[in-house]
């Protein structure tokens, strides 16, 4: 036998092994195996498959369908089910979309979304901007779809990182979906709202633009609307502006007063306003929190643009007066108690039965009836128009229900300052016999006249 070969000794440990098998091993990241001391781990395979997949699933449903009946319905369910599919994969991804991903969502959403909107399916409002007969709602008929969208892109645009959204989100998107606030589909423009609202949330630096842009877009409902324009969009708009208002901080900007004085108030003059009043005085009402000296202005200009033929909107803005007034202060009220009482008591002798009765029940607000009694020499000013709606009322109004209210008003004003009303009455009389004088020598000088010319 020969001599036996001596074993070799077993490689270093820190010598690392480069053949060929160890490194097919390597790459599999669950293979089990114990890699030598100091061997990093490579990291999981690159998710490119399924991202491929989403993306090529998310370029299929950029066809846009009318839902005509020429189309088909197949195709049209097919994308449907499409479209829920990526909604779902963009719900559970539990990691940031890929960048690849988000451009084909994004490119998707605008090929969906930013169209031509019909004609309106309104008929032409009334001249005083009640139209009892038109249409509850028009309903898009793509909605089906258009949902979806919608739906997928709030979900990307939560699920998105605020610094990688500002890459996929210009200014020229954001124009376009706000243009798509006219739509007159109630549904959409309340995606529109949500969507456009977290948008607002998430990109800090174009806040400014966006807040000018709906300035722009409030201001030709003001200026550029026609007569048939229905002002769809205005209230969504001015819900996102309350939301940003109650947000600002204190002291206001140059800039948040301006959009008050040039945008807030002007919207009081459109024919409309009933549509989005709501909205508009609860964004006046936030502004005079965060800074009461605004309160001169706010009314001022509410009284410039009173209506003269709208019942309605004169209801409506009485009513954000009374809001107001719950927002004065004491001092604030005695500059103000002249100009707001003459337009409420011109109200109460209006011949609207609507009007007169919400003008007569301001005076149950306790709010108000306290800051009139308790702030001094503001009943001497404000009493003597009060008491002559109030007796004009009791003698001639046609309204039996506002004569009831009228008098239940004199009763009240009757206790809070008898003597006071009581010479208001007496002052009201001697001008109505006066006039009644004035009246009957004018008559006489036109019948000297008339025999004259006959003669």
């Amino acid at each position: 036998m020969g001599a036996e070969v001596a074993p070799r000794p077993p490689p270093s440990a820190k010598r690392r092994s480069t053949t060929l098998r160890f490194l097919f091993e390597l790459e599999k990241p669950d293979a089990g195996l114990l890699l030598p001391a100091g061997t990093a781990k490579l990291p999981p395979p690159s998710p490119e498959p399924e991202a491929d997949s989403l993306i090529h699933k998310i370029a299929s449903c950029n066809r846009v369908f009318t839902f005509a009946k020429t189309e088909s319905e197949a195709e049209r369910d097919a994308k449907r089910e499409r479209l829920v599919e990526v909604l779902g994969a963009v719900r559970c991804s539990k990691q940031p979309l890929d960048h690849r991903v988000m451009v084909a969502l994004v490119g998707m959403a605008g090929a969906n979304l930013f169209r031509a909107l019909p004609p309106s399916a309104y008929p032409a409002p009334a001249p005083d901007g009640v139209d009892e007969d038109a249409p509850a709602a028009a309903l898009a008929p793509s909605w089906p779809h258009l949902q979806l969208v919608y739906d997928v892109l709030l979900a990307a645009v939560a699920a998105a990182d605020a610094r990688a959204l500002r890459h996929h989100v210009d200014r020229a998107f954001l124009s376009s979906l706000l243009a798509l606030f006219a739509s007159e589909d109630p549904r959409e423009r309340d995606r529109l709202k949500t969507l456009y609202h977290q948008l607002y949330s998430k990109l800090t630096a174009e806040r400014a633009f966006m807040r000018r842009s709906m300035a722009a877009a409030l201001l030709r409902f003001v200026y550029d609307a026609g007569p048939a324009d229905r002002h769809c969009g205005a209230a969504e708009l001015l819900e996102i502006c309350g939301s940003i208002i109650n947000g600002f901080a204190v002291p206001l900007k140059d800039e948040h007063r301006a959009f008050l004085l040039r945008v807030l108030l002007p919207l009081h003059r459109t024919r409309c306003a009933h549509t989005y009043h709501r909205q508009l005085a609860y964004c006046v009402l936030q502004f005079l929190h965060k800074d009461p000296g605004l309160a001169d202005a706010v009314v001022t200009g509410i009284l410039r643009r009173w209506p003269v033929t709208n019942c309605q909107k004169e209801v409506l803005l009485i009513e954000e007066l009374e809001e107001i007034l719950d927002v004065l202060q004491p001092n604030q009220f005695q500059n103000l108690a002249v100009p707001i009482c003459s337009r409420i008591a011109r109200c109460v002798s209006s011949c609207s039965s609507q009007v007169a009765e919400r003008a007569l029940y301001v005076w149950n607000n306790e709010r108000f009836l306290e800051l009139a009694t308790s702030s001094p020499g503001v009943m001497e000013k404000i009493l003597p128009a009060f008491v002559a709606s109030v007796e004009s009322n009791l003698e001639t109004h046609w309204s039996k229900c506002v004569q009831q209210v009228t008098a239940s008003v004199k009763s009240l004003l009757e206790q809070v300052a008898p003597d006071l009303y009581a010479r208001c009455a007496h002052d009201l009389a001697a001008r109505r016999s006066e006039a009644e004088v004035a009246a009957a020598v004018r008559d006489a000088r036109w019948r000297k006249l008339e025999t004259a010319a006959a003669k």
